[in-house]
């Protein structure tokens, strides 16, 4: 059982500088920033590879390209739950988070591209006497 705990928690190189949880839909993303070149890694996996297509993988490192001081930090980073859009918008507020507590100066680059912003959107539940959520069934008149 503690090997279980090991494998899931952040690599034990250095102690964290920073840790950043960000939700979206039923995803969630925990980031551990230490100190290196860069690197971003995903439940043991690089990013290029964890995101396969550009967007998912542009979108999750926007906070990486705005901060200038982001290449001396390695990123581990846990996620769990939804699809890989998700994913990478829990991604990307986590990564938000663990540089505004690094450096509270880098909060207003990121609030004016709204990275700090929580998208709390998620699927509207089905009702009882409808087809979905929102869409009922035909309407017989005679």
């Amino acid at each position: 059982m503690a090997q279980a705990k090991e494998k899931n928690s952040p690599a034990k190189k250095s102690m964290p500088l920073a840790h950043g949880v960000g939700r979206r839909k039923s995803s969630v993303a925990r980031a551990w920033f230490q100190r290196g070149t860069g690197k971003i890694e995903i439940d043991g996996v690089d990013i290029k590879q964890y995101f396969d297509t550009d967007i998912d993988y542009l979108n999750a490192t926007k906070a990486f390209r705005l901060v200038p001081m982001s290449s001396n930090y390695d990123v581990h980073a846990l996620v769990n739950g939804g699809g890989k859009v998700a994913q990478s918008d829990a991604l990307k507020l986590a990564l938000a988070r663990c540089f505004v507590l690094l450096d509270e100066a880098c909060r207003a680059v990121l609030k004016k591209e709204k990275l700090l912003r929580v998208d709390s959107r998620v699927k509207e539940r089905k009702k009882p006497g409808q087809k979905a959520a929102r869409r009922k069934f035909q309407f017989v008149k005679r």
